[in-house]
């Protein structure tokens, strides 16, 4: 991808106002933050779009990094978390 690639992704999702399509939603979103995500700050991101959308699960998981289904520790939750989610 290189460094031009890697900008232009971190531009696009950093700079997109997604309020609007939040709101549309139909299937009760599941939100899951780590609250040690240093990337993509918690008070920033998920604790906003947690506001903005209907009937949100909203799943913080203590000491949780950015990228958290691909840490050991966090990966059995949260796939366990998105599966249960997908069930209704």
């Amino acid at each position: 991808m290189g460094i031009k690639g890697a900008h232009d992704r971190i531009k696009a999702f950093s700079g997109t106002d997604l309020t609007e399509d939040l709101k549309k939603m139909r299937h009760p979103p599941l939100i899951i933050h780590g609250d040690d995500d240093r990337i993509v700050p918690l008070a920033a991101s998920a604790n906003e779009t947690s506001k903005l959308v209907k009937d949100v699960t909203f799943e913080v998981y203590p000491g949780a990094p950015h990228g958290l289904s691909t840490v050991p520790e966090c990966a059995g939750r949260s796939n366990a978390d998105l599966l249960e989610s997908a069930r209704g």
